[in-house]
């Protein structure tokens, strides 16, 4: 299997020990809690129906949202009797962004859960008292949400979903699926993606220089432009294409595979809900949503700049075999015998 993490065994140590003891000093805090109802504020670009968020699939456990509710509930939190979950969604639109973080602001939350990087910048610059739990951040360090991992300080700790070096990855496996390709395409949008994208190319382009493959970049700045950058990569030389972390690529995942499919043009995903909308492949932390333990702990009054940040403990490959003979692929046995996951 392929599911391992880049992230040092050291800082999830450090992190499973500091955790254990603001788990003590939270529940011994329980005793001396208040009656009041806690509010629980959720930040997204996805919007408030899209099958990630909507109302009906909060008792899920395929969804992150869905996961939180059921990891509160089995702490002690029930929804509208000790606490109020209020969801705000940017619909992806930048100029929506600031409105959304005043309207939770407003509500004076006990904690803000947020759904990006992007989010949880937006929410930062706003605050530095409300305590924040990022449930995916990128490069939390590089982009000063906390001091360091183990130690966050501040009003901000969570979760990372991916290291720099998954960029290089993403490009071995793509090559193995596609052995004669020549040219990889990489989709993100500039203003949503960690660095403007710089945070994963680099690793891919030192793949890539050392495999013979050329790189290209295809930034995309709206939904409109999805089509046509896919498009680029149906021609020869051969093509395939990296799709990056970014929250705007997963609020338009169904463009994005729905373009790939209707080019024949082989991409890998970094997340399983490109998979679920009909990707060829994808590779990225398995479903592991642990923000209820942060919640919680912060609900009961610990620190979040005590809470060290976590990094995956596992990631997935999954393979969808009727899209790559679609594709005309055929997956080669080394590369499906490593899967996680094959979908048929």
């Amino acid at each position: 299997m392929t599911g391992r993490s880049f992230v040092s065994s050291a800082v999830n140590r450090r992190g499973f020990i500091r955790l254990a003891t603001a788990s003590v000093a939270g529940w011994i805090a329980l005793g001396a809690t208040d009656n009041r109802m806690r509010i629980v504020a959720s930040l997204t670009a996805l919007p408030l129906d899209d099958e990630l968020t909507r109302r009906g699939m909060i008792d899920s456990a395929s969804s992150r949202l869905g996961n939180l509710v059921a990891g509160l509930r089995q702490r002690g939190w029930v929804e509208g009797v000790n606490f109020r979950l209020e969801l705000r969604s940017t619909f992806g639109a930048p100029d929506r962004l600031k409105m959304a973080v005043q309207e939770l602001l407003d509500l004076q939350p006990d904690v803000i859960l947020t759904g990006s990087t992007v989010e949880t910048a937006a929410v930062l610059a706003a605050t530095k008292t409300i305590p924040v739990v990022f449930a995916t951040a990128n490069d939390p360090v590089g982009n000063g949400f906390v001091e360091s991992l183990a130690h966050p300080g501040g009003n901000a700790t969570g979760f990372t979903n991916s290291s720099a070096e998954m960029g290089g990855k993403w490009l071995q496996l793509i090559r193995e699926a596609v052995p004669d390709v020549a040219r990889v395409g990489i989709l993100f949008n500039p203003a949503t993606t960690p660095r403007g994208g710089r945070f994963f190319l680099e690793s891919i382009e030192q793949e890539a220089a050392a495999s013979g493959v050329s790189v290209i970049p295809a930034p995309v700045n709206a939904p409109a432009e999805i089509d046509d950058a896919v498009k680029r990569f149906s021609e020869l030389p051969k093509a395939a294409m990296v799709a990056l972390v970014d929250s705007f690529l997963v609020v338009n995942r169904k463009a994005v595979v729905a373009a790939a499919a209707k080019y024949r043009v082989p991409t890998i995903y970094p997340f399983h809900y490109f998979m679920d909308a009909g990707g060829l492949m994808s590779y990225g932390p398995t479903l592991e949503v642990r923000s209820a333990d942060y919640v919680d702990l912060i609900l009961r009054g610990t620190k979040p700049g005590d809470l060290p940040v976590q990094s995956p403990r596992k990631y997935e490959l999954l393979i969808n075999r009727t899209v790559a003979r679609s594709f005309g692929l055929t997956i080669p046995f080394t590369l499906l015998a490593r899967a996680d996951e094959i979908r048929e």
